[in-house]
């Protein structure tokens, strides 16, 4: 007797055999031929390759550019290291001491870029922070180190006037003026205070002004030095101009100043004028 359920041994093999074909046609847990396995694996594989590819390429972008300069940077250290400061040019030199202000980035156009705006390393190193920052990779830190290291250089300077004597050390006092005041950007009057064997007791910032003029007071001047029982006077200001020619207010202010402290028995052995441009001497230009 023929069955008419519709589980019947017959459906089910018909079942089977459909099931079979769907299998061969969209894949099954069965062993594939190596051809056919390996074509479906790579189709299978593309996505997820392509997005590998892209995230490494998009992580790459994201890396900073170091090793274009990170040999240019040992280059001149080896430079520097076997043929000295001379052996760089001053941008160069600047480059390597922004080497550590500035890790992570190439410091050539920057230093490049402070030249061209202050002219000189002295012109760098001399000027406000303020300035510096106008310049593009120079922040607030990288223009308080620089200032920091200008700082250092006029304390050396400074040292070789100590225990010396300050009129057999002439060239000492005006690197040390030059380094202190040449690159101000308003007037400042400062006297340098000698005891009796013409030694440094004091070097003393008087007075700022403004971009041509400062006020002094000859009482002042010469009320201070009897404080500091100094026996004679170095008076020392800036033109922020860079013309270090004395004005007319320069020498008469000097020649008050001058018949003050004489009585007193405290000599004014010069009055220096300092520029960028260099520095002039009154007494050198005979006009005390």
């Amino acid at each position: 007797m023929t069955s008419k359920f519709p589980f019947s041994g017959e459906s089910l093999r018909h079942e089977s055999a459909a099931a079979q074909q769907v299998s061969d046609l969209f894949g099954s847990g069965r062993q594939l031929p190596h051809d056919e396995a390996d074509e479906r694996s790579f189709f299978a594989e593309q996505p997820a390759r392509e997005n590998s590819i892209a995230k490494a390429a998009s992580t790459r972008a994201a890396m900073p550019p170091e090793a274009h300069y990170l040999g240019h940077r040992e280059r001149l250290r080896s430079r520097f290291r076997e043929g000295g400061e001379t052996a760089l040019a001053d941008y160069e030199i600047l480059e390597l001491l922004l080497f550590r202000l500035i890790p992570r980035r190439d410091t050539k156009p920057i230093a490049k870029a402070l030249l061209a705006r202050f002219q000189t390393l002295a012109g760098v190193l001399g000027a406000p922070p303020a300035l510096l920052q106008e310049v593009k990779g120079v922040g607030e830190t990288v223009a308080l180190d620089l200032k920091l290291i200008a700082n250092v250089a006029q304390r050396m300077l400074k040292s070789e006037l100590r225990e010396k004597q300050v009129l057999s050390s002439w060239s000492s006092v005006i690197d040390y003026c030059h380094a202190a005041m040449a690159y101000e950007t308003t007037e400042q009057f400062r006297i340098l205070f000698l005891d009796k064997r013409n030694v440094l007791i004091a070097d003393e910032i008087q007075g700022r002004g403004t971009v041509d003029h400062t006020p002094v007071y000859p009482r002042e001047v010469v009320k201070r030095a009897l404080e500091l029982s100094a026996t004679a006077i170095i008076l020392v200001h800036n033109h922020p101009s860079g013309d270090p020619t004395p004005s007319r207010a320069d020498i008469d202010m000097t020649r008050t100043i001058v018949e003050t402290a004489k009585p007193l028995g405290i000599t004014v052995h010069d009055h220096i004028i300092i520029g960028k441009d260099g520095h002039a001497s009154l007494k050198g230009l005979r006009l005390i």
